[in-house]
């Protein structure tokens, strides 16, 4: 397919041209077309990209040379326009044999190696035409053959770079998309983990008190009931267990991913916001995003902040009809982190505050009527407890606003 578009493109290109002296020196858009080509299409082999260039040149001058002279003049055609071919093919070999694949990151050494190679090749053509039309290589020629060089090159270095640029700006695009998404699903793991570590902590306070309830149990002689109690502590025993290798290979798998585990708060946030810009988007809703850090922070655990706080916004997200205002507010207070998450939603009424907390409870519902499980604040405040901090949902007139206080060696600890 490549060569197919060569064949076609190059012959075209090498048609709009024009002659800036008189006689046989020609400028024309082929040259720079099948430049670029060859720089874009770093799969194809120069060689035989020249040697198909040239051929379809040289035909399709030919074609045109009949059609000019009204007659069927292959062989004079032929030895008119056979030097473009060894032009096209010599440029090709000398790309070839500098191997310009090998400085896409030096553009400037590519466009001097281009004029070069434009310049060698172009001599090499007009030495053939000598014979044919004896036209004289002089100096004034040479400098001319290298000043439209320099143009043709560097013009279609300067173009090549603009897409290399904005190919490079699509794909960190994507991969800065793609890290959002990891990361989403990172601390979302993350909140699992920390809820499965205190679930196997439960498990061994279980397992202790049942073990302690058989020994009871067996000094009573009461043996039917012991035996229950022993088996009891046996089956939280294993579930001790299983939460403890589950946790161990999630623990493995976060360390494999070479996640950035610990970032600047800034960074953090800008994630949370840009993350949920896009979920406003997708439920149509216009929301404008305020962010104020104060204090002095350190580079904060990623998944415990992004799990909890983007938790925290994508309900604010969820709280608004159609358009409102998200407040986001990260102070340094001693020890201690304060988040104030708030927005002018729905709101949360009197009636309901009490209860905001509890698992279960919910104010939000589906097309159908159908409530959602109602367990997103009650997680969150239990991971948040979890970790030394405490959540608060604050009173002020007309926003729902939640408080978050953490310990900063929670955020800031390692292993």
């Amino acid at each position: 397919m490549a060569y197919l578009f060569i064949i076609i493109a190059v012959p075209i290109a090498g048609e709009l041209k024009f002659y800036p002296i008189d006689g046989d020196i020609r400028v024309s858009l082929g040259t720079p077309v099948f430049f670029f080509i060859l720089l874009w299409l770093r799969k194809i082999h120069p060689i035989p990209a020249g040697i198909a260039a040239g051929s379809a040149v040289v035909l399709f001058r030919m074609f045109l040379y009949c059609i000019q002279t009204d007659t069927v003049q292959l062989v004079d055609g032929f030895f008119l326009n056979i030097p473009v071919f060894f032009y096209y093919s010599v440029y090709a070999a000398l790309f070839y044999f500098f191997n310009f694949h090998t400085f896409y990151e030096s553009p400037f050494f590519i466009g001097v190696m281009g004029v070069v190679v434009e310049v060698i090749a172009s001599m090499v053509e007009i030495t053939i035409r000598t014979f044919t039309s004896h036209m004289p290589i002089s100096l004034s020629t040479f400098l001319l053959i290298g000043g439209i060089a320099i143009i043709r090159s560097f013009f279609v270095l300067g173009f090549f770079n603009i897409l290399i640029l904005r190919e490079t700006m699509l794909a960190e695009g994507q991969q800065r998309q793609r890290n959002e998404e990891i990361l989403l699903l990172v601390s979302n793991l993350y909140v699992e983990m920390v809820q499965l570590k205190k679930s196997a902590k439960n498990a061994e306070e279980l397992t202790s008190t049942c073990y302690g309830l058989y020994r009871e149990l067996k000094a009573a002689h009461n043996n039917k009931e012991a035996k229950a109690a022993l088996k009891i502590a046996g089956q939280m025993h294993e579930i001790k267990k299983d939460h403890q290798r589950i946790y161990a290979g999630l623990s493995k798998l976060m360390v494999k991913e070479n996640f950035n585990e610990f970032m600047k708060i800034a960074d953090i946030v800008s994630i949370i916001i840009s993350a949920n810009k896009s979920y406003s988007e997708l439920l149509e809703k216009s929301i404008n995003y305020h962010v104020h850090i104060s204090g002095n922070h350190q580079l904060y655990n990623t998944f415990i902040l992004f799990s909890l706080v983007n938790n925290l916004v994508a309900n604010s997200v969820e709280a608004i009809v159609k358009e409102g205002v998200i407040k986001l507010t990260v102070t340094k207070n001693g020890d201690t982190v304060e988040i104030i998450v708030s927005d002018n939603g729905s709101g949360i009424s009197d009636k309901n505050k009490p209860f905001i907390f509890e698992p279960g409870f919910t104010t939000k519902f589906d097309d159908s009527g159908n409530p959602s499980n109602g367990i997103g604040l009650s997680h969150i405040k239990n991971v948040i407890e979890t970790i030394g901090g405490k959540m608060v949902l604050v009173d002020t007139t007309g926003e729902t606003t939640f408080g978050i206080k953490l310990p900063e060696t929670c955020l800031t600890e390692r292993g």
